[in-house]
């Protein structure tokens, strides 16, 4: 009898743990206020991104259980001097191409699409609201090499907000292609005043709690103009 009691109070502690511990993400980003857009006094090479083949993964959890899936760009560039090091560039999210894809479609996937773009009536301002916000827009301020990586910076404007954050990217070029790969980073999304279900907003949100980090990975392709 004790024994059973020792481990279902085991049980009882991971579970807490791990219910504690789910939405807890590495490469937490820490943003700042919005900074002065990178332009380059030296000869650039242009590389236009690829806006089919280049998307950026997300992942979102909440108490239950999470899901996955990704959105792409409208257009973009990316600016390299002749180091190969990126000297500014500009992209345009086009948030219509939001996509899930943990789920089925005919299982709900249409419905968290739509909800997540904002397009059913009364649910606009839960997540993005397409229709008012229909794109995003990344803005490279700065580059630098810290701890042996390579870090972007810039601009991230998602609805009406635009915050500064900087991540980890491998770059690598072939011929006259360029592919630039970030590793998986997570933003808060209630910095950018997505606050549906957060329970650092609403504290007594319960079980219903959608957790406040999101996982994103970016993958760019490009070629040189």
């Amino acid at each position: 009898m004790k024994n059973n009691i020792l481990k279902l109070s085991v049980l009882s502690l991971f579970a807490i743990f791990a219910f504690s511990c789910k939405g807890e993400k590495e490469n937490k980003v820490e943003t700042s206020e919005a900074q002065e857009k990178m332009e380059s006094e030296a000869a650039v090479t242009t590389y236009n991104a690829d806006a089919d083949a280049t998307k950026i993964d997300w992942e979102a959890s909440k108490l239950t259980g999470n899901h996955t899936g990704y959105l792409h760009i409208s257009k973009g560039y990316i600016n390299l001097n002749n180091s190969n090091e990126i000297e500014g560039g500009e992209f345009a999210l086009d948030m219509s191409t939001i996509t899930v894809t943990d789920l089925e479609e005919g299982d709900g996937k249409e419905n968290l699409e739509a909800h997540l773009k904002g397009t059913v009536e009364d649910k606009k301002g839960d997540f993005f609201n397409i229709t008012e916000y229909p794109t995003g827009n990344f803005v490279v301020t700065g580059m630098n090499e810290t701890d042996g990586k390579t870090w972007l910076e810039g601009n991230l404007t998602l609805l009406e907000t635009t915050k500064n954050i900087k991540f980890p990217v491998n770059i690598s070029l072939e011929g006259d292609k360029m592919v630039l790969q970030s590793e998986t980073f997570t933003i808060d999304r209630t910095e950018w005043g997505i606050n549906f279900r957060s329970k650092s907003m609403f504290p007594n949100i319960g079980d219903k709690v959608i957790y406040d980090d999101i996982s994103l990975t970016v993958y760019l392709e490009a070629t040189k103009s």
